[in-house]
């Protein structure tokens, strides 16, 4: 097959994607169309299909692996695929492994990265938090190994949280040897925890949309709440470092209008904030470069709240 990375505009598309949403929609002009988001391993693509009551347009719906024939064309710097016929796949027509999007970086790598952070940490009692939520508990472990890190916005893909945690905690280590007054374990305690609740708050892939607990809590409070309870079990904890801890994790998001519960009033919170943020921001302009057909302006980004341009010095 080709993958959805390898598509240029003037392309011919015809194979099977990964159906992820599909909506309906009517124009200016009162005409039905549908827009559809495909998938592979590689990315997503939109696609468009103008004229769904076509006798070559069979009908599919989300989570549906479709044969689809149409052209690559480019829209506001991003390619988009104009759609002619659709075919429901069946099963054996397709291996489900080509259509999980999934990290750059090895899954175990990353893995033992987080491992030898865990194991530096000198505080006892932060220690066997760490311990008790990314060794001990195997069943969260195999969770966040694979669990993306948003729906869409950032680290969308499989190991994307474990990539995501791995970035704040060296964003926050480089913080920790230019700011002498960070509480080194801490900080690093809180960024690897900071995100945990996103195995709660978001389905697994192929899925990868909000649970009912995610849309009526969000990972911010779940977080907090997963951490409480490991907290709960090591006798002698602290309580003001278990405050604190969970202050960072309620502050992570810097602001109230990005959901974020408290503002951050210690400074390992305003480190984490600005770790996250870097982070989340970098991989998504990094996300918009690597999928920009073209040089040029390529349109609003929500979470960078401006104009973005794929055109550079060389």
């Amino acid at each position: 097959m080709k993958f959805i990375k390898d598509l240029k505009e003037g392309d011919k598309v015809f194979d099977i994607y990964l159906c992820k949403h599909k909506t309906s929609a009517v124009t200016k002009n009162g005409k039905p169309y549908e827009t559809a988001t495909l998938q592979d391993k590689t990315g997503t693509i939109e696609a468009k299909i103008w004229d769904p009551n076509n006798a070559g347009i069979n009908d599919f719906e989300a989570m549906d692996y479709v044969e689809v024939y149409g052209d690559v064309n480019s829209f506001q710097g991003a390619l988009q695929l104009n759609v002619k016929r659709t075919r429901c796949a069946k099963a054996g027509e397709y291996d489900p492994k080509n259509y999980l999007p999934v990290s750059r970086y090895g899954i175990e790598d990353m893995y033992g990265e987080v491992q030898q952070y865990i194991n530096a940490i000198a505080n006892p009692y932060l220690l066997a938090l760490c311990r008790g939520i990314f060794v001990e508990d195997k069943e969260f472990v195999e969770k966040f190994k694979v669990s993306s890190a948003a729906k869409t916005v950032h680290h969308g893909f499989m190991g994307g949280l474990l990539e995501h945690t791995l970035g704040v905690v060296k964003l926050c280590e480089f913080y920790c040897t230019r700011y002498k007054k960070l509480n080194k374990d801490l900080l690093i305690t809180a960024a690897l925890c900071h995100d945990i609740g996103k195995v709660r708050e978001l389905s697994a892939f192929p899925m990868n949309d909000y649970t009912d607990e995610g849309n009526f809590l969000g990972h911010i409070v779940m977080g907090t709440e997963m951490v409480g309870e490991k907290i709960r079990e090591i006798e002698g904890f602290p309580v003001r470092l278990a405050s604190e801890l969970k202050h960072c994790i309620l502050s992570h998001h810097g602001e109230f209008e990005f959901g974020s519960p408290k503002k951050p009033a210690i400074i390992e919170a305003v480190a984490l904030n600005f770790a996250d943020n870097t982070d989340a921001k970098m991989e998504t302009f990094t996300e918009l470069l690597n999928n920009a057909s073209e040089k040029g302006w390529l349109g609003f980004n929500r979470l960078l709240d401006t104009n973005v341009t794929a055109t550079r010095m060389e």
